[in-house]
């Protein structure tokens, strides 16, 4: 591999947040790997120019199943482990919280690996109940509800049940044991050996979780029953002879926790609660440590909120050893351990891919007439042009804040009448030759201060990229989640450009200015030189929570979507689903399409009535207008 790919390789810290299932190849393009460093590879770049053929243009959506699967064997491989390593009498099982990501390809090729470990499913909403109870789980797996429920809710979970389901129904509030009680109680007085779903309490832990949604744990959560709450479903329970029901204790401290610490904190809390619960006679026998195993977006491996300083294996001993810690201590049986890590299962087997549709014009504008000046221009500007012909390594500090003080004046007198627009406009030319000349010598610096760091920002290129954060990297916008995002192709090649990215919805907020670094945030991205050929960029790493916490600003909708299998010959591409197209962008919006098709028609039949358009152009226009609805809402590339 040539010195150039290593350091292309070192920029964008593929090794670092890849986990292994990314690279770089001969030809400089991104690879992605069937499995933790596995030699068969799929060329990204090849996959874009194929799909390309067949009509379907970025941006897109890639979808490497393996990667997911890999993933499940991973968690997997590391519980196993560390029951082996410390005797633990439990088993480890996995339920997928549908919400990171319902898309049903996800939860099918999930199920069709996870099944192998009794891996199983967790729903939050009615609509997720409904479509896990027609999905296929292994015999011994559970199904775990989540989330406030309402009566019909409840009674799904019954059905679930009754289907030969391990439906666990965790309550989050008393209301909803009566419920489950009272159906339990008609359902049995029916048929008394007809299947009913197990009972869980969710605990509200004194500990917190880390990072973003350290308010997710503590004694202020959403979610959880208190102690004493807890003391009255067990009386409940008791009194009405349901005690058996009890099965399953579950907690959620966060999503995406950073800190090792916090979790081991966690874990001992809630093993105590177990403990003590079965010490009350009560038979449980699951303890879900909910979710929150967090992925390191940033290569990092800090307690930072776009990371994480532990790993799977650290992450499973951690669990294993303080739960049966407290319960040797306790001197009761070891849990079987539930997890919901969808974050951790999921966020790897998905690439945006999306083209840059062009650059964006910033302050700094290439100027073909070199600057001069003569006896009639004025002060300020023979300031300036002095200082752009005089900065240098020593001075370029000194000189960019005169230069601000110039421009606050050029400006001033601009205001007053006192200048005219070309003295202002030759001013401000030179204004940004001397700021881009003191970015240049304070890049070259040991230590760069921050209002360096701030001038870069606003030095930098702009590129228009051909996506949605609002709709496909939502997190980075409303939660400034790091996302990796790389070059898919000329990797062999050093960027030369400084880069921000501004996405294709009308808002200042759909831009990314914040990137992956290994030791801090960088406030812009090396990229390439754009020559007129097409330039493509991976938003890494956006399999969890994006699809399904996507908005439809601006109508933008779906993109296209591909599924791609890795073998020993490079790649399948499986499946594809065309994006959204204007019609199901306006149905989302609850338009009708022949509605206003009709709308339109009358619109244009008027005109023609007027003798404003003729007949000819008026059904052009109309027919026009109607073939459009089948459009892909995204930009179009190349004339496409």
């Amino acid at each position: 591999m040539s010195a150039t790919i290593e350091q292309t390789i070192e920029t964008y810290g593929i090794e670092n947040w890849g986990a292994g299932y990314f690279g770089v190849n001969r030809k400089g393009n991104l690879i992605v790997r069937a499995s933790e460093n596995d030699s068969k590879n799929a060329d990204v770049k090849e996959i874009i120019e194929d799909l390309k053929k067949r009509g379907i243009h970025a941006p897109v959506l890639l979808r490497f199943p393996q990667l997911l699967v890999g993933q499940i064997r991973k968690l997997h491989k590391a519980f196993k482990n560390s029951i082996k390593e410390f005797d633990y009498k439990g088993n480890h099982m996995c339920v997928y919280p549908m919400k990171v990501n319902q898309n049903r390809a996800v939860v099918e090729e999930y199920l069709k690996e996870g099944s192998r470990y009794d891996f199983g499913l967790e729903a939050g909403s009615k609509a997720e109940l409904y479509a896990a109870l027609a999905m296929d789980q292994a015999d011994d797996s559970l199904l775990v509800l989540n989330g406030f429920k309402d009566e019909e809710f409840i009674r799904l979970a019954f059905a679930g049940a009754m289907a030969g389901k391990n439906v666990v129904i965790v309550i989050e509030k008393l209301s909803e044991l009566e419920n489950t009680i009272k159906i339990a109680e008609e359902v049995h007085s029916i048929n008394p050996k007809i299947k009913i779903p197990m009972v869980g309490v969710r605990v509200k832990l004194y500990s917190k979780g880390s990072g973003k949604w350290e308010k997710s744990g503590g004694e202020a959560a959403k979610f959880g029953l208190t102690t004493t709450e807890i003391l009255e479903v067990i009386k409940r329970l008791n009194e009405t002879g349901r005690a058996d029901m009890l099965r399953l204790l579950h907690f959620h401290i966060g999503s995406q926790l950073t800190d090792i610490k916090r979790i081991k904190n966690a874990m001992k809390e809630a093993a105590r609660v177990y403990s003590k619960i079965r010490k009350l006679g009560m038979p449980i026998e699951f303890l879900d440590v909910g979710g929150g195993m967090a992925v390191d977006y940033d290569g990092s491996k800090t307690s930072f909120e776009s990371s994480a300083n532990y790993n799977a294996q650290e992450f499973a001993n951690d669990v294993i050893y303080v739960i049966k810690t407290v319960c040797d201590d306790e001197n009761v049986q070891h849990p079987n351990i539930i997890q919901e890590s969808g974050r951790f299962l999921s966020a790897y087997h998905a690439i945006l891919v999306a083209n840059i549709q062009d650059e964006i014009e910033t302050v700094v504008e290439d100027h073909s007439t070199p600057i001069t000046v003569d006896e009639n221009d004025p002060q300020v500007v023979k300031e300036l042009f002095d200082l752009r012909e005089n900065i240098n390594g020593k001075n370029y500090q000194e000189y960019y804040h005169d230069a601000l003080e110039n421009r606050d004046e050029l400006f001033t007198m601009f205001n007053l009448g006192l200048i005219s627009l070309e003295d202002r406009a030759k001013g401000e030319v030179l204004f940004w030759d001397i700021c881009e000349g003191a970015d240049q010598f304070a890049q070259q610096k040991k230590y760069v201060s921050e209002e360096f760091d701030d001038l870069r920002r606003l030095l930098c290129a702009k590129y228009l990229a051909n996506f949605s954060v609002f709709r496909s990297m939502p997190d980075n916008w409303a939660l400034e989640q790091l996302f990796p995002i790389v070059p898919i192709h000329k990797l062999n090649k050093k960027p030369t450009e400084y880069a921000t990215l501004c996405d294709i919805t009308c808002d200042s907020d759909g831009i990314v200015d914040k990137f992956v670094d290994l030791h801090d945030v960088k406030p812009v991205l090396e990229l390439h030189k754009l020559d007129g050929e097409p330039y493509y960029l991976a938003m890494m790493l956006v399999g969890a929570y994006q699809e399904c916490m996507g908005n439809n600003h601006n109508l933008f909708g779906l993109p296209h979507e591909a599924h791609i299998h890795i073998d020993e010959d490079g790649y399948i591409i499986k499946k594809v689903i065309h994006g959204s197209n204007l019609g199901d962008s306006l149905a989302q919006a609850r338009y009708d399409n022949g509605q206003l098709h009709d709308n339109f028609r009358r619109i244009v039949m008027q005109r023609i009535k007027d003798g404003e358009v003729s007949p000819k152009e008026g059904n052009e226009l109309i027919e026009f207008y109607e073939k459009k609805v089948g459009a892909y809402t995204y930009l179009s590339q190349n004339g496409n």
